[in-house]
């Protein structure tokens, strides 16, 4: 007689759960990194645009960027804009969490500047 061969149903639901556990954790996860992401991006290219500008300037141009983006994470304010040289330095910071599930959430702390440090 041959032996059989597979998964059994407490492997399956066990693996099944862990995947479930995983996947609902990288749909709540995935769009905040995306959304620093864009923060980053626009930090960026603002702080290349803005030769000449001056600070309430440089707020203004990051709001208008978060208004079309429907980022409510951040505002202009919460830049830290200074000058290195002659290069614009935009720096911002930030904290998100996320609720897990009943009392239990995830908090990631979130920074980033236009110098690339």
């Amino acid at each position: 007689m041959k032996n059989q061969r597979g998964v059994a149903i407490t492997g399956l639901l066990l693996w099944g759960f862990v995947i479930v556990i995983v996947a609902l954790l990288g749909m709540k996860v995935v769009p905040e990194y995306m959304d620093y992401f864009k923060i980053l991006k626009s930090v960026k290219s603002i702080s290349k645009e803005s030769s000449g500008q001056t600070v309430a300037d440089i707020r203004k141009a990051f709001d208008r960027y978060v208004d079309v983006n429907y980022l409510k994470d951040i505002s202009g304010t919460d830049l830290d804009i200074s000058k290195e040289g002659n290069a614009v330095v935009i720096a911002f910071a930030y904290e998100k969490r996320i609720p897990l599930f009943y009392n239990v959430s995830l908090l990631i702390d979130f920074q980033g500047s236009s110098s690339g440090n």
